[in-house]
């Protein structure tokens, strides 16, 4: 789960992290997932918003070399406050940024080894871990792989060096390529490549060389993404400055028909909007549990927790995170309740995205009349439709979020 440059408003969390009894009563009924956040960049793409730092950013306090036991101070508050509830395993480990592979192989294991201790690994575990292409090779890729890792996901973004330039990527065109290719013959099960399309100067031959890369690295999983321009960006300030064109709804959608057109014929099905598998078995199964509305602890400052129907969010900047937890309290900085019509809402918005769809009887009347509707307009398929699901056509997904904003109240 990315980690927003701006976190919400909320109720305090208590000192201690405690939460309300009701939600701690199915800890991961539903499965159970422990994300966390690792903050540190080299540097800082033009794009990103995301809650990292470079070390010119981070100020005194705060250090990669201390960073894991910081997290493990965490995760040692969150056996106590899971303690008489406890998950019965951890399904998915997903270690994203930032950069986490700028933190040396000992400690991304040390982690995941501090999250078995706590709470024990399935033995199917999915454990992720992000990277930057530039960040990883054979040695490190074999340490992650022994200690546990069994997914990566690199971000390539393009395979274009001007598309690169103007996203402020300091890898070379080709080296995503490459570190897919060796990810696989360090033994990951599974290997993901990010891409975003959509970028000023990108042209359609661009994007189609950027698929056919990814087709021919070997990777079983595809995410792909516009570009969105968030204020506060060095982007979004060239833009501003007009030395830059906004991004084109027009291009994003043919992109995305030609990604669905790509990676179709070479054996990807899209499982999530914005994200193509080769197989059930590559699906990335962490995502999955938020889309899902399963139980996730987030460990990091920014990062974002979810538990019984109570969601939380800890401190931005990684020098307020260490000091909470070196004096003993909670880096949670808000909290909010879902109401029954909130959950509700978001689980419309996320299971509608999704391949497998929304289940008609989980609508109200009026949007299992809207979704009538969308299938009369092309928007969700028939044939779901008459089994009992909506699900989202390929003009659909175009339109997601309007289809979405039918079918609620």
């Amino acid at each position: 789960m990315r980690m927003p440059g701006v976190l919400p408003a909320g109720e305090p969390v208590p000192v201690d992290g405690s939460l309300p009894a009701a939600a701690t009563r199915a800890v991961g009924a539903s499965g159970f997932g422990v994300y966390v956040h690792v903050p540190f960049c080299a540097s800082r793409c033009g794009y990103c918003d995301f809650n990292t730092y470079t070390a010119a950013e981070l100020g005194g306090g705060a250090s990669r070399e201390t960073y894991a036991d910081t997290v493990l101070a965490e995760l040692t508050l969150a056996a106590r406050v899971l303690g008489d509830t406890p998950p019965s395993r951890v399904d998915t480990v997903f270690v994203g940024g930032g950069t986490p592979t700028l933190l040396p192989p000992d400690d991304l294991a040390r982690i995941l080894d501090g999250i078995d201790r706590v709470w024990g690994l399935a033995a199917d575990v999915e454990v992720t871990t992000e990277a930057n292409p530039e960040s990883v090779g054979p040695a490190t890729l074999k340490e992650l792989r022994s200690a546990g890792y069994t997914r990566i996901s690199l971000g390539m973004q393009s395979a274009a060096s001007g598309v690169l330039a103007v996203l402020d990527r300091t890898h070379r065109p080709g080296r995503a390529v490459e570190a897919a290719v060796e990810a696989r013959e360090a033994g990951f099960d599974h290997v993901n490549l990010d891409l975003i399309y959509g970028t000023p100067g990108e042209r359609a031959e661009d994007f189609a060389a950027s698929l056919d890369q990814v087709v021919a690295a070997g990777a079983d999983h595809v995410s792909a993404y516009a570009l969105i321009v968030e204020d506060g960006t060095r982007l979004a300030a060239r833009m501003r400055r007009g030395e830059l064109p906004y991004p084109s709804d027009d291009v994003a959608a043919d992109r995305y028909l030609a990604a669905e057109a790509a990676l179709g014929a070479a054996g990807f099905s899209w499982y999530e909007v914005s994200n193509w598998a080769r197989s059930g078995a590559a699906r990335c199964r962490h995502n999955l549990l938020y889309w899902t509305g399963a139980d996730w602890w987030g460990l990091g400052p920014g990062a974002h927790s979810h538990v019984g129907g109570v969601r939380w969010w800890n401190v931005k900047h990684p020098t307020a995170y260490a000091k909470r937890l070196a004096d003993g309290r909670s880096p949670g900085l808000a909290r909010e309740v879902l109401t029954p019509d909130e959950a509700y809402t978001e689980d419309v918005m996320l299971r509608l995205r999704l391949a497998d769809g929304l289940p008609l009887a989980a609508l109200d009347d009026a949007g299992r009349a809207a979704a009538a509707r969308a299938v009369a307009d092309g928007l969700l398929a028939a044939p779901a439709h008459a089994a009992g699901r909506a699900v989202l056509t390929l003009r659909g997904r175009l339109l997601a979020d309007a289809v979405v904003r039918d079918l609620l109240p």
